[in-house]
């Protein structure tokens, strides 16, 4: 169905050589980590209260163990392994074309495929501070605590990852937006596009070359080069 557009993702990236990934939810589905906005994805999930608001900052401080009940249980999947877009960015990387990846996800399954130029937008599990004394735990130190995850300090652990209502890391905002501007082949996918202010980093891309995969539509449809509505994994094991 979309044959000559994956012959002309396969063109373009034999013809780059300063690819950047920028990836969301969609990029992990197939490694059986739920995303947010489709018709299964946690958003259209009853709860007894509204997943955007749990994954607040405000509520993480008021409801706290609330909070960690939902994110153990909905947002922490440490049995999930790389899947077929995970492994071929791997290899693009390793290729020298793939610069860096960009992504929303705070997983950690481009790492485990052997990407290493990763930048995470909304953090990651895998590393939690305390909010006192900003001593690290890893991801056991919240898994296996029933009530709060508390430092020996006496303080409440946190995990980096940013929540509704805190903002973005600004180091990192600039490195990408740089990144994306000097590409001279931008894929994004995976992402409804709608999460700002990282939605808003593709309109720092200058090339002629944006690529668009996600299986549904996005608001920045119109402004692709290449746009190919079907999963990611479809996309990737034709490449």
């Amino acid at each position: 169905m979309y044959k000559k557009a994956i012959e002309t993702l396969i063109k373009w990236i034999d013809e780059s050589e300063n690819i950047i990934f920028f990836g969301g939810a969609g990029v992990s589905t197939e490694s059986g980590i739920p995303d947010f906005r489709s018709d299964d994805g946690l958003y259209n999930k009853k709860y007894a209260y509204p997943p955007e608001t749990i994954i607040s900052h405000s509520f993480f401080i008021k409801k706290t163990k609330e909070f960690y009940s939902f994110y153990k249980d909905k947002m922490v999947y440490t049995e999930a392994k790389p899947n077929i877009t995970h492994e071929k960015l791997a290899r693009l990387e390793e290729k020298g074309k793939l610069k860096a990846i960009i992504t929303q996800n705070i997983d950690g399954l481009h790492q485990a495929a052997g990407s290493n130029k990763v930048y995470e937008l909304h953090g990651s599990i895998f590393r939690n501070y305390c909010m006192k004394c900003n001593k690290f735990y890893e991801i056991n130190a919240i898994l296996k605590e029933n009530d709060i995850p508390s430092c020996s300090c006496g303080g409440i652990i946190k995990p980096d990852v940013v929540l509704y209502e805190e903002s973005l890391d600004e180091s990192i905002l600039l490195q990408v937006t740089k990144l994306i501007a000097e590409a001279d082949l931008l894929i994004v996918g995976g992402t409804s596009l709608s999460v700002y202010p990282a939605a808003n980093l593709i309109q720092f891309y200058r090339g002629d070359k944006l690529v668009l995969i996600n299986k549904s539509t996005t608001p920045y449809d119109k402004e692709a080069d290449l746009l190919i509505q079907a999963s990611l994994g479809d996309v990737f094991s034709n490449l």
